[in-house]
């Protein structure tokens, strides 16, 4: 080979090595910077995952406390219905015992009379008295089963008073 055609090739020889260099080191930058890239996504993403594990385990912690509450509202909703209902019933026994001892009372008193219209007397004056009684102890359990059936669902009232409040706040 003449020297200008060695040199030429020599020339495109060294041409070739340095764009084959280039064109490595370009794959190479390449390859670091998606590798970069997906270390980066893969990281954000981790991120994003952890957050989103950490506000589902937040939201179950704040359920269970907000279940365990509403099971205590309950369980004092059942409580003060249970005492309510026993004294109500101790009202009610009293009331039939004073009642029953009244109509004892007149019924001695029948068999001492003398006449007929004294028996009249007694027995108008116990049905009178026993209805008055009647009306006057049905307002009061009236009232009182009013008032107990308010205390009672006051747990439970505001049970659900704070839920509207926090499912609110969520929306």
């Amino acid at each position: 080979m003449s020297g200008s055609k060695a040199k030429t090739v020599e020339a495109v020889a060294t041409d070739v090595a340095g764009a084959t260099t280039k064109g490595i080191e370009a794959t190479v930058t390449n390859l670091n910077d998606g590798m970069a890239k997906a270390a980066a996504g893969l990281g954000e993403t981790q991120a994003k995952v952890k957050e989103g594990m950490e506000k589902v385990m937040k939201t179950a912690e704040e359920l269970m406390a907000f279940s365990q509450g509403n099971v205590e509202a309950f369980m004092k909703s059942g409580q003060i219905w249970a005492a309510g209902v026993q004294d109500i019933s101790k009202q009610m026994a009293a009331s039939a015992q004073a009642s029953l001892d009244e109509t004892m009372s007149t019924f001695k008193a029948l068999t001492s009379v003398k006449s007929l219209k004294d028996a009249m007397d007694l027995q108008s004056s116990l049905a009178r008295s026993a209805l008055e009684k009647t009306l006057a102890e049905s307002g009061r359990l009236t009232d009182v089963s009013f008032k107990l059936t308010e205390q009672a669902l006051a747990p439970i009232t505001a049970r659900v008073t704070l839920a509207v409040e926090k499912f609110a706040k969520s929306a």
